[in-house]
Protein backbone atom coordinates (compact mmCIF):
# COMPACT_ATOMS: atom_id res chain seq x y z
CA UNK A 1 0.00 0.00 0.00
CA UNK A 2 1.10 3.58 -0.61
CA UNK A 3 2.86 5.08 2.41
CA UNK A 4 4.13 8.52 3.32
CA UNK A 5 6.01 8.92 6.61
CA UNK A 6 7.18 12.27 7.98
CA UNK A 7 9.45 13.39 10.80
CA UNK A 8 6.42 14.72 12.70
CA UNK A 9 5.34 11.21 13.72
CA UNK A 10 2.54 10.95 11.20
CA UNK A 11 2.02 7.86 9.05
CA UNK A 12 -0.34 8.26 6.11
CA UNK A 13 -1.50 5.31 4.06
CA UNK A 14 -3.84 4.75 1.19
CA UNK A 15 -6.82 2.60 2.17
CA UNK A 16 -7.63 1.31 -1.32
CA UNK A 17 -10.92 0.40 -2.93
CA UNK A 18 -11.57 -3.01 -4.45
CA UNK A 19 -13.75 -4.25 -7.26
CA UNK A 20 -15.06 -7.74 -7.93
CA UNK A 21 -14.40 -8.77 -11.53
CA UNK A 22 -17.12 -11.38 -11.01
CA UNK A 23 -19.01 -12.64 -7.97
CA UNK A 24 -20.63 -16.05 -7.57
CA UNK A 25 -22.46 -17.76 -4.70
CA UNK A 26 -21.79 -21.48 -4.72
CA UNK A 27 -23.91 -22.55 -1.76
CA UNK A 28 -24.94 -21.94 1.84
CA UNK A 29 -22.69 -22.96 4.70
CA UNK A 30 -23.63 -24.73 7.92
CA UNK A 31 -22.85 -21.53 9.86
CA UNK A 32 -25.47 -19.60 7.87
CA UNK A 33 -23.01 -17.72 5.68
CA UNK A 34 -22.64 -18.32 1.94
CA UNK A 35 -19.64 -19.67 0.05
CA UNK A 36 -18.45 -17.24 -2.60
CA UNK A 37 -16.10 -17.23 -5.54
CA UNK A 38 -14.72 -13.98 -6.86
CA UNK A 39 -11.63 -12.25 -8.18
CA UNK A 40 -10.74 -9.16 -6.18
CA UNK A 41 -8.90 -6.32 -7.87
CA UNK A 42 -7.38 -3.56 -5.73
CA UNK A 43 -7.48 0.01 -7.06
CA UNK A 44 -5.12 2.97 -6.78
CA UNK A 45 -8.02 5.03 -5.42
CA UNK A 46 -9.54 5.10 -1.95
CA UNK A 47 -9.54 6.73 1.45
CA UNK A 48 -6.51 7.91 3.39
CA UNK A 49 -5.78 7.16 7.02
CA UNK A 50 -3.45 9.39 9.04
CA UNK A 51 -1.91 7.92 12.19
CA UNK A 52 -0.52 10.63 14.49
CA UNK A 53 1.37 9.92 17.69
CA UNK A 54 3.51 11.77 20.19
CA UNK A 55 6.74 9.97 20.96
CA UNK A 56 6.55 10.52 24.73
CA UNK A 57 2.85 9.61 25.07
CA UNK A 58 2.42 5.94 25.89
CA UNK A 59 0.28 3.78 28.12
CA UNK A 60 2.06 1.42 30.50
CA UNK A 61 0.57 -2.06 30.50
CA UNK A 62 0.90 -3.34 34.04
CA UNK A 63 -1.96 -5.84 34.01
CA UNK A 64 -2.27 -8.51 31.33
CA UNK A 65 -5.96 -8.88 32.19
CA UNK A 66 -6.70 -5.48 30.61
CA UNK A 67 -10.04 -5.37 28.81
CA UNK A 68 -9.39 -4.81 25.08
CA UNK A 69 -12.30 -2.40 24.63
CA UNK A 70 -11.28 -0.25 27.62
CA UNK A 71 -7.66 -0.33 26.49
CA UNK A 72 -8.69 0.74 23.01
CA UNK A 73 -10.55 3.77 24.37
CA UNK A 74 -7.47 4.75 26.37
CA UNK A 75 -5.09 4.45 23.43
CA UNK A 76 -7.05 5.73 20.44
CA UNK A 77 -8.87 8.81 19.30
CA UNK A 78 -10.69 8.80 15.96
CA UNK A 79 -11.35 11.87 13.82
CA UNK A 80 -13.19 12.28 10.53
CA UNK A 81 -15.59 9.41 11.10
CA UNK A 82 -18.37 11.12 13.07
CA UNK A 83 -20.97 10.73 10.32
CA UNK A 84 -20.29 7.03 9.68
CA UNK A 85 -21.53 5.52 12.94
CA UNK A 86 -23.35 7.00 15.92
CA UNK A 87 -20.90 5.35 18.33
CA UNK A 88 -17.13 4.98 17.98
CA UNK A 89 -17.47 1.38 19.17
CA UNK A 90 -19.39 0.53 15.99
CA UNK A 91 -16.80 2.01 13.64
CA UNK A 92 -14.76 -0.60 11.75
CA UNK A 93 -11.52 1.28 12.44
CA UNK A 94 -12.15 1.07 16.17
CA UNK A 95 -13.36 -2.53 15.88
CA UNK A 96 -10.11 -3.43 14.11
CA UNK A 97 -7.97 -1.87 16.84
CA UNK A 98 -10.04 -3.60 19.53
CA UNK A 99 -9.76 -6.98 17.78
CA UNK A 100 -6.00 -6.52 17.41
CA UNK A 101 -5.59 -5.78 21.12
CA UNK A 102 -7.84 -8.70 22.09
CA UNK A 103 -5.77 -11.06 19.94
CA UNK A 104 -2.54 -9.72 21.44
CA UNK A 105 -3.89 -10.16 24.96
CA UNK A 106 -4.98 -13.72 24.21
CA UNK A 107 -1.61 -14.55 22.67
CA UNK A 108 0.26 -12.82 25.52
CA UNK A 109 2.01 -10.63 22.95
CA UNK A 110 1.23 -7.24 24.48
CA UNK A 111 4.36 -5.13 25.09
CA UNK A 112 4.93 -3.27 28.36
CA UNK A 113 4.01 0.06 26.77
CA UNK A 114 1.69 0.99 23.92
CA UNK A 115 1.83 4.20 21.93
CA UNK A 116 -1.24 6.45 22.03
CA UNK A 117 -2.48 7.18 18.51
CA UNK A 118 -4.93 9.53 16.84
CA UNK A 119 -6.39 8.11 13.63
CA UNK A 120 -7.83 10.61 11.16
CA UNK A 121 -9.97 9.32 8.31
CA UNK A 122 -9.86 11.25 5.03
CA UNK A 123 -12.95 9.70 3.42
CA UNK A 124 -13.35 9.53 -0.36
CA UNK A 125 -15.14 6.23 -0.99
CA UNK A 126 -18.93 6.22 -0.61
CA UNK A 127 -20.39 3.84 1.94
CA UNK A 128 -22.43 0.84 0.80
CA UNK A 129 -20.96 0.96 -2.70
CA UNK A 130 -19.39 -2.50 -2.88
CA UNK A 131 -15.93 -0.91 -3.00
CA UNK A 132 -14.90 -2.21 0.42
CA UNK A 133 -14.20 1.18 1.98
CA UNK A 134 -14.94 0.28 5.60
CA UNK A 135 -13.22 -3.09 5.32
CA UNK A 136 -10.18 -1.43 3.77
CA UNK A 137 -10.09 1.10 6.62
CA UNK A 138 -10.16 -1.79 9.11
CA UNK A 139 -7.37 -3.65 7.32
CA UNK A 140 -5.18 -0.55 7.08
CA UNK A 141 -5.71 0.04 10.80
CA UNK A 142 -4.62 -3.52 11.61
CA UNK A 143 -1.51 -3.25 9.44
CA UNK A 144 -0.35 0.10 10.80
CA UNK A 145 -1.12 -0.47 14.48
CA UNK A 146 0.64 -3.84 14.24
CA UNK A 147 3.74 -1.84 13.25
CA UNK A 148 3.33 1.07 15.67
CA UNK A 149 2.68 -1.19 18.65
CA UNK A 150 5.38 -3.66 17.52
CA UNK A 151 3.09 -6.66 17.91
CA UNK A 152 4.81 -8.43 15.01
CA UNK A 153 1.82 -10.47 13.91
CA UNK A 154 2.39 -12.05 10.50
CA UNK A 155 0.07 -11.73 7.52
CA UNK A 156 -1.79 -14.96 8.24
CA UNK A 157 -2.45 -13.89 11.82
CA UNK A 158 -3.67 -10.48 10.68
CA UNK A 159 -5.94 -12.11 8.08
CA UNK A 160 -7.43 -14.26 10.85
CA UNK A 161 -8.11 -11.15 12.93
CA UNK A 162 -9.49 -9.35 9.87
CA UNK A 163 -11.89 -12.18 9.02
CA UNK A 164 -13.43 -11.81 12.48
CA UNK A 165 -14.28 -8.19 11.63
CA UNK A 166 -15.71 -8.64 8.13
CA UNK A 167 -15.54 -10.89 5.08
CA UNK A 168 -13.83 -8.26 2.88
CA UNK A 169 -11.12 -7.30 5.38
CA UNK A 170 -8.68 -10.15 4.51
CA UNK A 171 -8.18 -9.08 0.87
CA UNK A 172 -6.88 -5.70 1.97
CA UNK A 173 -4.43 -7.33 4.37
CA UNK A 174 -3.39 -9.71 1.58
CA UNK A 175 -2.63 -6.55 -0.39
CA UNK A 176 -2.78 -7.86 -3.96
CA UNK A 177 -5.24 -9.10 -6.59
CA UNK A 178 -6.59 -12.48 -5.59
CA UNK A 179 -9.05 -15.28 -6.22
CA UNK A 180 -11.23 -15.52 -3.12
CA UNK A 181 -13.30 -18.44 -1.86
CA UNK A 182 -15.09 -19.36 1.36
CA UNK A 183 -16.61 -16.16 2.75
CA UNK A 184 -13.73 -14.25 1.15
CA UNK A 185 -10.91 -15.26 3.45
CA UNK A 186 -9.43 -18.08 1.32
CA UNK A 187 -7.12 -16.07 -0.95
CA UNK A 188 -4.89 -17.09 -3.84
CA UNK A 189 -2.77 -14.47 -5.60
CA UNK A 190 -3.44 -13.95 -9.30
CA UNK A 191 -1.44 -11.94 -11.84
CA UNK A 192 -3.65 -9.66 -13.93
CA UNK A 193 -2.76 -7.13 -16.62
CA UNK A 194 -2.64 -3.43 -15.82
CA UNK A 195 -6.07 -1.92 -16.26
CA UNK A 196 -7.99 1.32 -15.98
CA UNK A 197 -11.68 1.61 -15.20
CA UNK A 198 -14.51 4.08 -15.40
CA UNK A 199 -16.25 3.75 -12.02
CA UNK A 200 -19.68 5.20 -11.24
CA UNK A 201 -21.00 5.55 -7.70
CA UNK A 202 -24.78 6.11 -7.76
CA UNK A 203 -26.37 7.39 -4.57
CA UNK A 204 -28.19 4.17 -3.70
CA UNK A 205 -27.90 1.40 -1.16
CA UNK A 206 -29.72 -1.90 -0.82
CA UNK A 207 -29.46 -3.75 2.48
CA UNK A 208 -27.12 -6.74 2.10
CA UNK A 209 -29.28 -9.02 4.27
CA UNK A 210 -32.25 -8.16 2.07
CA UNK A 211 -30.25 -9.09 -1.02
CA UNK A 212 -29.16 -12.46 0.36
CA UNK A 213 -32.80 -13.22 1.22
CA UNK A 214 -34.14 -12.20 -2.20
CA UNK A 215 -35.96 -15.07 -3.96
CA UNK A 216 -34.35 -14.26 -7.33
CA UNK A 217 -30.76 -14.36 -6.06
CA UNK A 218 -28.86 -17.29 -7.58
CA UNK A 219 -27.08 -19.18 -4.81
CA UNK A 220 -26.05 -22.43 -6.51
CA UNK A 221 -23.48 -21.59 -9.20
CA UNK A 222 -21.10 -24.49 -9.84
CA UNK A 223 -17.79 -23.95 -8.10
CA UNK A 224 -14.76 -23.46 -10.34
CA UNK A 225 -11.26 -24.63 -9.57
CA UNK A 226 -8.48 -22.12 -8.96
CA UNK A 227 -6.67 -23.42 -12.06
CA UNK A 228 -9.74 -22.80 -14.24
CA UNK A 229 -10.20 -19.28 -12.90
CA UNK A 230 -6.53 -18.52 -13.54
CA UNK A 231 -6.71 -19.90 -17.08
CA UNK A 232 -9.89 -18.05 -18.09
CA UNK A 233 -8.95 -14.45 -17.33
CA UNK A 234 -10.02 -13.46 -20.86
CA UNK A 235 -13.58 -14.27 -19.82
CA UNK A 236 -13.81 -11.82 -16.91
CA UNK A 237 -10.98 -9.24 -16.96
CA UNK A 238 -11.96 -7.03 -19.90
CA UNK A 239 -15.18 -8.70 -20.98
CA UNK A 240 -17.56 -10.75 -18.89
CA UNK A 241 -18.47 -14.01 -20.59
CA UNK A 242 -20.58 -16.95 -19.40
CA UNK A 243 -20.42 -18.48 -16.81
CA UNK A 244 -18.86 -15.44 -15.14
CA UNK A 245 -21.27 -12.88 -13.69
CA UNK A 246 -22.17 -10.87 -10.62
CA UNK A 247 -25.14 -12.71 -9.13
CA UNK A 248 -26.30 -9.61 -7.28
CA UNK A 249 -26.53 -7.40 -10.36
CA UNK A 250 -30.01 -8.44 -11.54
CA UNK A 251 -31.47 -8.16 -8.04
CA UNK A 252 -29.86 -4.80 -7.19
CA UNK A 253 -30.81 -3.13 -10.48
CA UNK A 254 -34.42 -4.26 -9.97
CA UNK A 255 -34.49 -2.65 -6.51
CA UNK A 256 -32.38 0.47 -7.10
CA UNK A 257 -33.22 2.58 -10.20
CA UNK A 258 -30.09 4.71 -9.75
CA UNK A 259 -27.86 1.64 -10.04
CA UNK A 260 -29.80 0.47 -13.09
CA UNK A 261 -29.35 3.90 -14.73
CA UNK A 262 -25.61 3.96 -13.99
CA UNK A 263 -25.11 0.45 -15.37
CA UNK A 264 -27.11 1.24 -18.51
CA UNK A 265 -25.00 4.36 -19.06
CA UNK A 266 -21.81 2.27 -18.97
CA UNK A 267 -23.35 -0.38 -21.21
CA UNK A 268 -23.84 2.36 -23.80
CA UNK A 269 -20.05 2.89 -23.82
CA UNK A 270 -19.07 -0.77 -24.14
CA UNK A 271 -18.44 -0.75 -27.89
CA UNK A 272 -15.94 2.10 -27.57
CA UNK A 273 -14.35 0.84 -24.36
CA UNK A 274 -14.17 -2.76 -25.67
CA UNK A 275 -15.19 -4.04 -22.24
CA UNK A 276 -18.22 -5.27 -20.31
CA UNK A 277 -19.85 -3.01 -17.72
CA UNK A 278 -20.74 -4.66 -14.43
CA UNK A 279 -21.46 -4.11 -10.76
CA UNK A 280 -18.96 -4.65 -7.97
CA UNK A 281 -19.81 -6.56 -4.81
CA UNK A 282 -23.45 -6.24 -3.86
CA UNK A 283 -23.52 -2.69 -5.25
CA UNK A 284 -24.08 0.09 -5.69
CA UNK A 285 -20.92 1.02 -7.62
CA UNK A 286 -20.59 -0.10 -11.24
CA UNK A 287 -17.55 -0.06 -13.48
CA UNK A 288 -16.40 -0.44 -17.08
CA UNK A 289 -12.93 -1.80 -17.97
CA UNK A 290 -11.22 0.50 -20.48
CA UNK A 291 -9.24 -0.80 -23.44
CA UNK A 292 -5.63 0.36 -23.62
CA UNK A 293 -6.39 2.10 -26.94
CA UNK A 294 -8.51 4.79 -25.26
CA UNK A 295 -6.91 5.40 -21.88
CA UNK A 296 -4.76 8.23 -23.28
CA UNK A 297 -7.75 9.99 -24.83
CA UNK A 298 -8.28 12.43 -21.96
CA UNK A 299 -10.94 14.39 -23.87
CA UNK A 300 -13.08 11.30 -24.41
CA UNK A 301 -12.71 10.11 -20.83
CA UNK A 302 -13.54 13.57 -19.47
CA UNK A 303 -16.68 13.56 -21.62
CA UNK A 304 -17.72 10.19 -20.23
CA UNK A 305 -17.14 11.39 -16.66
CA UNK A 306 -19.02 14.66 -17.19
CA UNK A 307 -22.00 12.98 -18.91
CA UNK A 308 -22.41 10.28 -16.27
CA UNK A 309 -25.70 10.23 -14.33
CA UNK A 310 -23.81 10.24 -11.02
CA UNK A 311 -20.30 10.71 -9.63
CA UNK A 312 -17.74 9.11 -11.95
CA UNK A 313 -14.00 8.44 -11.72
CA UNK A 314 -11.26 7.06 -13.97
CA UNK A 315 -9.02 4.89 -11.80
CA UNK A 316 -6.35 2.22 -12.23
CA UNK A 317 -5.38 -1.00 -10.52
CA UNK A 318 -3.11 -0.78 -7.49
CA UNK A 319 0.53 -1.37 -8.35
CA UNK A 320 1.99 -3.75 -5.80
CA UNK A 321 5.61 -2.93 -4.90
Amino acid sequence: MTERTTATSVITRLSPAKINLFLHITGKRADGYHNLQTVFRLLDWGDYLHFTFVDDTALSIIDKTFDAAKLCHQLLTLAGADTITSSIDDNLIFKAARALLAFALQADRLPKQLQSVQITLDKHLPMGAGLGGGSSNAATTLLVLNEIWQLNFNQNELIKIGASIGADVPIFIFGQDAIAMGIGEELTAIDLPEQQYLVLTPNAHVNTAKLFAHPKLQRDIDALSIDIIKSQTNDYVQRLNTPYQNVFSHVVTSLAPAVDAALRYLQGLEMQALGTARMTGSGSAVFLPLDASIIDDKTLLAKWVNNAPCAAYVVGNLQVK
